[in-house]
């Protein structure tokens, strides 16, 4: 699929819940895919974590280039990474569809988000919640996706930081309806309606989906509740 057809699908869903495999059960990866496949997922976030940018080490490119083998849905990938650009080839390469860099490892955030066009896949950019809209904010037009941080990225099952409402609603007067605005961090059923009515078309979910025992009730929950306050006005 191409950049183009995969963004417009995910603009046609939104909101919809991302299920986040940093969560899930690293002893039975392919069924754990599996089961959020049947479930109705749309899409897999992945995060890849290098002990340096942020404090702990997740997956890396073997672990991405497996996920590829048994999956047809699109691949987020999420680089919680130092030096991003060394590695979009590879990453591009392993299967990923949508790559996302952070704005606090950029000098320049223009060339990292070209690159990736280039390579195929669509660009995104995130920033964390110490980090002002204004950090992002002239480099919109180079980006298919800003992700918001709602926790200090490096582990999962956080507490929600609600400086990510404000974000979001923020980013979506200054991007636009054609930038997808997603958020990653202590998504669950009591965050995911506010983050949805504030803007947000992707909600990363990671806990919220892979610790319960009925994937497909919660991701359905999560994403009617998401709808149900995406159509209050604000």
């Amino acid at each position: 699929m191409s950049s183009a057809s995969l963004l417009a699908d995910l603009h046609a869903a939104a909101p919809l819940v991302g299920p986040s495999l940093l969560a899930c059960d690293f002893a039975n990866l392919e069924h754990e895919i599996r089961c959020v496949e049947a479930a109705g997922a749309r899409l897999l976030h992945l995060d890849v974590m290098d002990g340096h940018f942020v404090p702990n080490i997740s997956i890396g490119i073997p672990v991405v280039e497996a996920v590829r083998r048994v999956t047809e849905l699109p691949l987020d990938v999420h680089l919680m990474i130092s030096e991003p650009g060394r590695y979009l080839n590879a990453f591009r390469e392993a299967g990923a569809d949508l790559i996302t860099v952070h704005v606090e490892t950029l000098p320049e955030p223009r060339e990292t988000l070209a690159e990736i066009r280039s390579l195929g896949a669509a660009a995104g950019i995130s920033l964390n919640p110490p980090t002002p809209v204004a950090d992002v904010q002239d480099y919109l037009e180079y980006c298919d996706l800003v992700l918001v941080m709602s926790v200090m990225p490096g582990f999962g099952g956080q507490e929600f930081d609600p400086v990510a409402i404000d974000k979001l609603q923020r980013l979506r007067d200054l991007a636009g309806p054609d930038v997808l605005l997603s958020v990653d961090g202590g998504i669950d059923h009591d965050t995911v309606g506010p983050c949805a009515q504030a803007g947000a078309d992707l909600l990363v979910a990671g806990s919220a989906v892979f610790s319960t025992n009925d994937y497909r009730r919660t991701i359905e929950e999560l994403t009617s509740r998401a709808r149900s306050c995406r159509d209050v006005q604000v």
